[in-house]
Formats: structure tokens, C-alpha cells, sequence
């Protein structure tokens, strides 16, 4: 960051008064430009044993098999965010059931929060970041295919919850590679 998204003037990197870490502070109005993690929310989406995958149509990871998941937005909870992002990005509708997993990657500024979740029907299409969207059992997941540690982490977990017959919730750091 080299200007105040405030006034335009230049910032400088120090750690203001009252704080402990260094923050872009502008040199004229003062104004601290805060730079926090960003939160993507994803949906883990069955429809008779089957789960939802999106190949996608974006960088990174172009053509690597993900779940339906995104940046949140403004405005929205965490549940709305991943009904939307199942809506777009596999043009299907869904009920949140619950929170299952939070990956902290801290080496991108990122936490990734999966919901479970069901189908409301069978119907789905690629979404504009997709270029195909399958339901696929356990046995078809493209697993050397998928596009994030996050999602392989969430995955095995999710499926070694449904052949227990009990979700919990879980919790993992992720390194840098």
C-alpha cells in the first residue's frame, strides 16, 4: 500500500500508538489502513450419498476439482455466504446444516470455513467460475485432482464423520508447502 484510501496521500509502515503490530498509517490524515485475513466459506453439499464437486474456470488451481466456496461478502453471515457460493458457482440450492471445519492459513491471510450441507434437488449447472459441476461418491473423488489442501483435509474428515454416523467439528492449521 502506498496511499491513503482516505485522502490519497502517502502512508508510511509503523506500528501506531495504543498497537503492536506495523500498520500502513497515513502521513497527512492519520487514518490506519487495518489488513486482516479474509474469510472463504465453502459448502460440503449431499444429495444421496453423493457430493457436490465444481472444476474450476478461475485461477488458481484452473481446472482442479474444489467444493462450491468463496469469499464472503459484506453484509452477509457466514451460512449466507455459503448458500451463495453454492448458487453460483454450481447453480444449486442448498440447506446449511452446520459449521463442520476451519482451516487457518495463515501464510495467506486466509481461514476457510465449510458448512454441510443438502441439496434441495438434483438440479445444478457450471457457474461462471466452473467448467463442469458432478455429484460424485466417495469412490469418484478426483482426490489427486482437487485444488486445495483445505478441501482434501475437509473432505477426508467429512467422510470419516459420515461412516461414524457423527459430525463433529474440527479444526486444523495449515503450513505453508
Amino acid at each position: 500500500m502506498h496511499y491513503c484510501i482516505r485522502c490519497g496521500a502517502s502512508v508510511s509502515l509503523r506500528i501506531p500508538a495504543g498497537d503492536s503490530l506495523p500498520r500502513h498509517v497515513c502521513q497527512a490524515c492519520g487514518h490506519i489502513h487495518y489488513e486482516n485475513p479474509r474469510l472463504v466459506i465453502c459448502c460440503v453439499a449431499e444429495w444421496e450419498g453423493k457430493i457436490l464437486l465444481c472444476r474450476r474456470a478461475i485461477e488458481p488451481r484452473h481446472g482442479y476439482w474444489t467444493l462450491p466456496g468463496g469469499f464472503m461478502e459484506n453484509g452477509e453471515t457466514t451460512a449466507e455466504a455459503a448458500v451463495r457460493e453454492t448458487r453460483e458457482e454450481a447453480g444449486a440450492e442448498v440447506t446449511v446444516d452446520a459449521p463442520f471445519a476451519m482451516v487457518n492459513i495463515p501464510h495467506i491471510n486466509q481461514v476457510h470455513l465449510f458448512y454441510r450441507g443438502r441439496l434441495r434437488s438434483p438440479d445444478f449447472m457450471a457457474g461462471e467460475e466452473s467448467l463442469e459441476v458432478q455429484l460424485l461418491s466417495p469412490s469418484e473423488i478426483p482426490w489427486p485432482d482437487l485444488a486445495f489442501r483445505s478441501v482434501t483435509l475437509c473432505l477426508e474428515r467429512y467422510l470419516r464423520d459420515r461412516e461414524a454416523q457423527r459430525f463433529s467439528f474440527h479444526e486444523a492449521d495449515l503450513p505453508p508447502l
